[in-house]
């Protein structure tokens, strides 16, 4: 065998292990090239200082999709900043999307961490377009929405860690061992868009973003 041979075959696993661990890292600062993203009912922009795309706040839910990417199950994490701003400030993730309205998501509602009174609706589960946050809560109380643990600052960022092993969600704050919210996905897709994803008149800032995908 000659040394180059050799080489190669010595690096052979460290490629395989890599490539089964492949990371997807979307270039947030492409965020208005629309063959890389699919901007729906928002004007996003991209902030040098921060690396992060910036959300404007309108009315009813906005998301940003990653165009040309199916995801199963995995891990999503990523950084995300709302503000103490009470009903103004719904922010997180999007994915299994079939279309712009019809995915489910995870989300948090910042202004909630720190109320005593609110804190039980600090994260939240949702499987558009029927199983919305109201429907869920008015149908399943407490069931697919929790405090979050450890309590962020509501006008600071936190991160966000998603595992899905489908139909099983756990959802981690702040590199927290313990889940803030863990479900069971009420939608039958295994599949699908990731995006990220701001509600009904809100605004919301994301980086950091990375997709693990098992399969």
């Amino acid at each position: 065998m000659n040394l180059m041979k050799r080489f190669v075959f010595l690096l052979l696993p460290f490629v395989l292990i890599g490539h089964l661990n492949a990371q997807i890292i979307p270039d947030l600062s492409s965020v208005n090239n629309e063959k890389i993203w699919n901007v729906y009912n928002r004007i996003v922009n991209f902030d040098k200082a921060e690396n992060a795309i910036q959300f404007n706040a309108q009315p009813l839910d906005g998301v940003v999709w990653v165009k040309d990417l199916s995801f199963g199950d995995g891990v999503i994490e990523l950084d995300i900043k709302g503000s103490d701003h009470q009903g103004r400030s719904f922010v997180g993730i999007a994915f299994h999307g079939l279309d712009e309205e019809t995915y489910d998501g995870i989300y948090f509602r910042p202004f909630n961490f720190k109320s005593p009174e609110r804190n039980s609706h600090s994260v939240q589960y949702i499987s558009h377009p029927e199983k919305t946050w109201s429907y869920l809560r008015s149908n399943f109380s407490e069931q697919y929405e929790n405090p979050v643990i450890p309590v962020p600052d509501p006008n600071d960022w936190f991160h966000a860690k998603i595992e899905i092993v489908y139909p099983h969600v756990k959802v981690y704050v702040n590199n927290s061992e313990i889940a803030s919210l863990e479900i069971e996905q009420l939608s039958d897709r295994k599949t699908g868009w990731i995006g990220l994803w701001a509600g009904n008149n809100s605004d919301g800032a994301f980086k950091n973003l990375v997709i693990k995908k098992s399969k």
